[in-house]
């Protein structure tokens, strides 16, 4: 029996434009398509009705969030025209973690102009990836600038939906420029829940401790939203002066607020925390959290590991520097 590497493309193709179920391991063949083959595709695709070509574009999304050998960006660029809104957020879900700054601009458009609400927020969230993706150096960063000016300038669109707005203020978070502090104040001071949940959630991208003191306070909100966003911004800002709030979300009535908190211990890491979910671990009354406890755990391992490749790279390159000086 032929396996799905040795199926030939007008019949996986066939399996998955028609049939009940979409045949998920078929989903990998539309990774790196040849020419002829991504012609073949397009020609077929919109003969396929709206349910499943969204099905099918989820499951891509879903599959490169998974798999770093994958690379469906083509077919994610072509979906930007599709017809079907479901189908176009799908296709921008799926950029997240895409360097490819071609698709810049034209996710810059559907932000600006495309007729659907969701689509157009779903635009903001792909534009955030590549904002940090400059302030982390990976790739140029003058391709954040038409990106921060877009986000900002649909931020202050008096006519823009909130949904649109929250998505461009946690895209822009990330990025240094000087207004972003006073649009997070504003926004959490001033706006309606949902845009001060947004602020929550950018504080915690802004790399500044400033905002640790809201985030502390938040942690004993009555509002469970508000809860577990302040916990997940707390662990995008990493620090240790945390650690105590976040351990009084561990045993929350609300086991999203719970597991935020673990998360956050997890991204936050050291020796407090790894005691403390260490600890829980070995719990019976935490077993409802002993898979986002291993998560976390392994995520510290992780970071550990890291940081001792880095402290090793930094010492080989203080002992080059030193045979450099010996040598002169």
């Amino acid at each position: 029996m032929a396996t799905y590497r040795e199926m030939p493309f007008p019949a996986v193709l066939s399996a998955l434009f028609g049939g009940d179920e979409v045949p998920v391991h078929l989903v990998f063949r539309l990774s790196d398509m040849p020419a002829d083959d991504f012609e073949q595709f397009r020609r077929e695709w919109t003969e396929v009705s709206e349910e499943r070509r969204a099905a099918l574009v989820r499951h891509m999304a879903d599959i490169a969030e998974e798999n770093y050998l994958v690379d469906f960006t083509p077919v994610f660029a072509y979906l930007f025209d599709d017809n079907y809104p479901s189908v176009r957020m799908a296709a921008l879900d799926g950029l997240w973690d895409s360097t490819d700054t071609h698709l810049i601009r034209p996710i810059i458009d559907i932000l600006q102009g495309d007729s659907h609400v969701g689509v157009r927020a779903a635009a903001a969230r792909a534009l955030a990836h590549y904002v940090l993706l400059a302030e982390w150096g990976q790739v140029d960063t003058g391709a954040a600038v038409p990106i921060v000016n877009a986000l900002l300038a649909e931020y202050d669109r008096p006519t823009a939906p909130l949904e649109v707005k929250r998505a461009a203020l946690e895209a822009v978070a990330a990025s240094n420029h000087p207004r972003v502090p006073e649009l997070i104040n504003d926004a959490y001071d001033d706006g309606p829940n949902d845009l001060q949940l947004s602020a929550l959630f950018a504080m915690g991208l802004t790399a500044d401790r400033q905002w640790l003191p809201i985030l502390n306070d938040e942690m004993s909100s009555p509002s469970a939203d508000f809860r577990a966003e302040a916990a997940r911004a707390a662990g995008g800002l990493g620090s240790a002066d945390s650690i105590d709030a976040l351990e009084g979300l561990l045993n929350d009535q609300d086991i999203e607020v719970a597991m935020a908190a673990v998360y956050a211990l997890g991204q936050i890491g050291g020796d407090r925390a790894t005691e403390l979910l260490t600890r829980l671990a070995e719990d019976p009354d935490y077993e409802e959290l002993y898979d986002a406890i291993d998560e976390a755990l392994e995520e510290m391992d992780g970071l550990e590991f890291d940081l001792l490749a880095l402290d090793e790279d930094a010492l080989e390159d203080d002992d080059d520097d030193l045979l450099d000086l010996r040598a002169n």
